[in-house]
């Protein structure tokens, strides 16, 4: 049996922002391999379709659907659609982030409230979605994609992604402790230093070539490797089963041992 098995999978941004594997499609993946039938969300509907694609190609279950997490209407309408096909949901994965520049006093009013939107306000909106489907049921697991940066600077200017990411390993705590005589487990994974498209897009404009931008971050872990998307795929398969039945309220890094040396 898999670690996951027969359970509904509910992943927002479960596709990749470019070729490879992400933290969102390796994780919706994983999950199908552990015997979850899955549910692929992603802003970009061909995005979401791929990943639902992959997942089907090795012979498990999948939906796709297309949907912007801070539209709360929009959010409704995928767990609805959920709920439709499956008539419950037992692991609600958010994944959704972005970055964008901007120290305290640079970053734009506009670019702090959409990190905000995008980071925080999605997977409230998610969980206000979902929590009362785990209420009725009885039981839920909640997984919510933070960061390293979440408990320390990582060197870009970033305010509001920092912000964000705290902002959400204590939402999730406070989740976790709300709903834990009811089933429901919520926890957080905190990614670092990862080699993952997301960085081909975002960070790579630090830096004076794709080489030199790799070779930098893989010499900053303790373990003198990046991570990639599916080191965070198998610990959300561990948060999101039954084997980590009596583990709520954890921001779990995965991140080569740099949390445990100074910044």
């Amino acid at each position: 049996m898999g670690r996951v098995q027969d359970k509904i999978a509910l992943v927002f941004g479960a596709g990749s922002v470019g070729r490879g594997w992400g933290n969102g499609n390796a994780a919706a993946v994983a999950y199908a391999r552990e015997g979850a039938r899955v549910v692929a969300v992603d802003l970009d509907p061909e995005a979401a379709q791929t990943t639902a694609a992959l997942i089907e190609s090795e012979g498990a279950e999948a939906l796709a659907l297309a949907a912007d997490v801070t539209v709360p209407a929009q959010v409704q309408a995928a767990v609805d659609a959920a709920m439709a096909r499956f008539g419950r949901i037992d692991i609600l994965h958010n994944n959704v982030g972005m970055n964008l520049p901007g120290g305290a006093i640079d970053a734009s009013l506009e670019s702090w409230q959409k990190v905000m939107d995008v980071n925080m306000t999605s997977v409230f909106l998610a969980c206000k979605a979902v929590l009362p489907i785990m209420v009725a049921q009885g039981s839920g697991a909640i997984v919510n994609i933070s960061s390293l940066a979440a408990i320390r600077t990582l060197g870009y200017p970033y305010v509001s992604y920092h912000a964000s990411k705290a902002a959400l390993n204590h939402y999730t705590r406070a989740v976790a402790i709300e709903f834990a005589d009811r089933g429901i487990r919520a926890n957080t994974i905190m990614p670092g230093i990862m080699d993952t498209p997301h960085i081909y897009r975002q960070i790579s404009g630090y830096y004076s070539s794709i080489e030199e931008m790799k070779a930098k971050r893989a010499a900053i872990p303790p373990m003198k490797h990046q991570g990639e998307g599916w080191d965070v795929a198998w610990a959300a398969v561990f948060l999101a089963s039954d084997e980590a039945k009596f583990i709520t309220g954890v921001a779990l890094p995965v991140d080569g041992g740099q949390h445990c040396v100074a910044s």
